[in-house]
Formats: structure tokens, sequence, C-alpha cells
């Protein structure tokens, strides 16, 4: 029964992840005929948009995303040189979020001013939950390790929380900008429609998945505090 709802929650857990992942790859195909890859589609639209100031590059340290205080559209190499649906739903994902930053969208504003905050929080939680051993047995206090544990726990489940907050932020690029931009201007067939969204929504669960896996390593520390390992 036990280890029946421990494969349930792996499931739930890594499946949006496999989902993601499996999108991404099916339509990476490439379509013969193509007349840019993604890096040029995404220099196109930015153009289109009149998006100045905006540039693209190839990133594969964060993968694709946009940078609001460098204004840089980041893509991975495999979708700024490709020429297949997921390049092009990818970047027009991606050129996305520099329109909602020059319409000055507050989702993006809010996610600006937090990710550095959130990326300070969770070193502090690695370190806190790294050095608590080491500390409990230097101290022999119970009571400092079960505060550095909490302040741990609690900095690394606020992770969790930025990456589910932004979901709104990645909907509304995907499909209140990427989509009617892309059908609009014919950029893909017809026929290539219902790819693309899929594709696009692939894009906008991206930090949902990563979300959840981040709840699985929230749920391993617990465990090891505990005295177990999954």
């Amino acid at each position: 029964m036990i280890a029946g709802i421990i494969v349930l929650m792996l499931l739930a857990i890594y499946a949006p992840q496999m989902w993601v992942r499996f999108v991404m790859r099916r339509y990476s195909r490439e379509i013969p005929g193509m007349p840019g890859n993604g890096g040029d589609f995404a220099r196109f639209l930015i153009d289109e948009l009149e998006l100045n100031g905006v540039r693209v590059e190839v990133s594969d340290e964060r993968g694709d995303h946009y940078d609001p205080q460098a204004r840089m559209v980041r893509l991975s190499q495999t979708n700024h040189d490709g020429k297949s649906l997921t390049a092009v739903a990818v970047a027009a994902h991606e050129v996305g979020h520099a329109l909602q930053d020059k319409e000055g969208y507050h989702w993006i504003r809010l996610r600006t001013r937090l990710y550095p905050k959130i990326r300070t929080m969770e070193r502090m939680a690695v370190m806190a939950l790294g050095a608590m051993p080491i500390v409990t047995g230097m101290l022999r206090a119970p009571t400092v390790a079960v505060i550095m544990v909490v302040a741990g726990l609690t900095l690394f489940f606020a992770r969790v929380g930025f990456h589910v907050m932004t979901l709104p932020l990645e909907w509304n690029a995907s499909f209140a900008k990427a989509l009617p931009i892309i059908e609009n201007g014919q950029y893909v067939a017809p026929g290539e429609h219902a790819a693309v969204k899929t594709v696009l929504r692939a894009a906008a669960l991206t930090y949902v998945a990563s979300a959840l896996a981040d709840i699985l390593s929230f749920w391993r520390w617990l465990l090891i505090f505990r005295g177990r390992w999954i």
C-alpha cells in the first residue's frame, strides 16, 4: 500500500517533466523549406513588434528564457539553430516575455524583483541544511538543529512557491502573446497550429514541472532528517 502511494506520488511529480520533454522532442524535427531558424524568427518578431533594444543570443546555462534586466532573449543551441515547430514556438514564447516587459505586465515585473531574492534564499537553504549535522555535532543543541532545519526547509519551499507563481506569466506569454502572433502572422501552416499550441502549453508548464521536482527534493530532505532515505 505504502509502496503504491509512493509510486503514484513519483508519477505525479515526474509525469509533467516527462511530458514537457516528450513534447519538445516530438516537434523538434527539422521542417524542410522553413525560411529561418528559431533565432532568426525571434529577431524577426523583435523587429516586427518594435522591441527596441532587445537582442537574441544562444545560452545553454539556464535554457530558454528572457532576461528583463539585460533585455535579452536567450535560446538553447537546439532552439536557436533549429528549424522546427519547437524552435518556432519557443522563440515566440520568449519574445512574448519581451513583449510583456515592454507593456509593463505586472507579473513579469514581480518575478524580476523576486528572482534575485529567491536565488539568495535557495543558497541559504542549501547551506543551512548542509551545515545542520556539523553544527549539531559541535554544539550538541537539538534546538539549534530544529531551528536550522525549519529555516532551511522554509527557504527551500519558497522556491517552489516562486515557480508556481510564475504560471500566469508563462501562460500569458504562450497564449496571449505568442499564439496570436504565430496564427495571425501565418508563420506556420494551418495544419500545424495544434502542434504549436501543444509546444506552447509545454513551454508554459516548464516552471510548474520544476516546482514539482522541487517538492520531491523538499520531501527527500524531510526523510533525511527523519533518518531515512528514499
